[in-house]
């Protein structure tokens, strides 16, 4: 593994910043992980690559390495999965094209979700906005930050357990392509894909799914997650090792947005070196 020497751990490869629905722009979230004692890390903000320059230059200067990456959605039978992509081409068409119809959606459904909720709160669209830094993806983080600003709800996870709960009503589904076609994508692009708590509670895809997801390409699984099920992680590092699979662990870490902190899950270094093996798509940053 020639790129071993390069790179050195604890390594964190889930970190969102205020690109999507994080609370901190990328070169704060690199910052905070270092921090904590990160020397490689995985910037995944959901469905863009907006904060990779960003991320890239505070890396560089941090003497850290950067797994350039992307948290991308997707949905099977109602369900949503979200798929961790790993040092794909940012510029490949196919990756283009399902990110600017996720955004697109993603932004008209904030907006039908914020007229649902005006019915019986104060809440504008304008408030929603003020939440969000520059082009970021707007999603219910930025929803919750806006009904925390006008005095509705007193957190995020208030908000997320009462209004913005989909049995509440106010709630529409996000488009998201199958996750087969998330796989696809991915590795047609030179990435590695690995789904991202997948043991979650009502969250773990059906075991036929993800052996076709592992005959189609998949890279592993984000088995170090806080929510993941301690069942789910058995049956998953299982079949992890049958096919000789990637295993992650990570943070999720959204800045002041969720309790998690940067490195309390780790990957280990076999892993990543893996990782940047398997990827043809991008390079990582490496410390000069």
């Amino acid at each position: 593994m020639a790129n071993a020497q390069r790179w050195s751990g604890p390594s964190d490869l889930h970190l969102h910043s205020s690109r999507s629905d994080g609370t901190q722009p990328p070169a704060e979230v690199l910052s905070s992980a270092y921090e904590y004692g990160l020397r490689t890390v995985a910037l995944t903000d959901h469905d863009t690559t907006a904060g990779w320059d960003e991320a890239t230059g505070a890396a560089q200067a941090l003497g850290m390495t950067l797994l350039p990456g992307m948290e991308f959605s997707t949905r099977y039978q109602g369900g949503s999965t979200h798929m961790l992509a790993y040092l794909f081409d940012p510029d490949h068409e196919g990756i283009l094209a399902e990110r600017e119809k996720i955004r697109a959606d993603r932004l008209s459904r904030a907006e039908r979700i914020v007229r649902n909720i005006r019915a019986d709160y104060a809440l504008d669209w304008e408030d929603v906005l003020a939440q969000r830094t520059e082009d970021a993806s707007v999603g219910r983080p930025h929803i919750a930050d806006a009904m925390i600003a006008r005095g509705i709800v007193k957190s995020r996870e208030e908000a997320f357990a009462g209004i913005l709960h989909p049995r509440m009503g106010y709630i529409i589904p996000l488009y998201a392509p199958d996750p087969r076609d998330a796989v696809r994508l991915v590795a047609a692009a030179g990435g590695v894909s690995v789904i991202a708590h997948p043991a979650g509670r009502n969250r773990m895809l059906p075991m036929p799914i993800i052996e076709e997801l592992i005959e189609l390409g998949l890279g592993g699984f984000e088995i170090g997650h806080r929510e993941n099920m301690p069942e789910g992680q058995r049956v998953l590092s299982a079949l992890a090792e049958k096919h000789d699979l990637i295993v992650t662990g990570s943070s999720d870490y959204h800045g002041s947005g969720k309790p998690n902190l940067p490195g309390e899950n780790t990957t280990t270094d076999k892993n990543v070196a893996r990782i940047i093996a398997q990827a043809t798509g991008t390079e990582p940053v490496y410390p000069d």
